[in-house]
């Protein structure tokens, strides 16, 4: 590998090496294939990557050698390029997978509770609807990780994603119970707040940091 090959694979962003990862197991597949398993499977505990994304990443893994592409034959009605991963490709991602130094700490960015922090703007109706549909939502992608737990169970292959599709799963689950006790502490706050003058409901004094 050239320095300047080392230099890109040292910069290359989180992105990269998760379309790598994606083309890490068995066959060869496509950009839009790439896609649709990053939406059944790392949307649930990472992030799913745009198609753009995706193929400007594929462009990028050629570049260092890392993947390898090629258009399909004549049988196929319309021409596909399809991707597959290189040794060299591989035994990057698996140094790059074993450096625990670059997994990092969890973000945690909720939306929901920017708005709940800024509750005293809002009407509580609004904000205990906005947490009603935080957990409808919520279950909704339950049972999507759930549907992909199940087509991971019947792949050998994919016992390893099985295990993060099940981690999913119980994060889902403790999602929905946060939620439903962020709802009773709403509710605790509101019915705390109906007998007090409307000056004290407002707030007031210093912000709720120590120090």
């Amino acid at each position: 590998m050239t320095s300047s090959q080392t230099s890109k694979k040292q910069d290359l962003p989180a992105t990269a090496w998760a379309v790598l990862g994606l083309l890490s197991f068995p066959g060869e597949r496509t950009g839009y294939e790439l896609k649709k398993w990053a939406d059944s499977s790392l949307r649930f505990f990472y992030w799913s990557p745009a198609i753009s994304q995706i193929y400007a990443e594929l462009r990028r893994l050629e570049e260092l050698g890392y993947a390898a592409s090629a258009r399909s034959g004549p049988e196929e009605a319309r021409a596909k390029r399809r991707y597959a991963i290189t040794d060299a490709g591989r035994a990057a991602l698996a140094g790059w997978a074993s450096d625990t130094a670059e997994a990092g700490p969890p973000v945690l960015k909720h939306g929901l509770l920017l708005r709940i922090w800024l509750g005293h703007l809002a009407e509580p109706e609004l904000l205990r609807a906005m947490v009603g549909e935080h957990l409808e939502r919520t279950r909704g992608e339950l049972a999507a990780v759930r549907e992909a737990m199940a087509q991971a169970d019947e792949v050998p292959e994919w016992a390893f994603p099985a295990l993060a599709l099940r981690w999913s799963e119980r994060q889902h689950l403790a999602e929905l119970e946060l939620g439903e006790a962020l709802l009773a502490d709403l509710a605790e706050l509101d019915a705390a707040a109906t007998g007090a003058p409307a000056a004290d409901r407002q707030g007031g004094g210093d912000a709720p940091t120590p120090g």
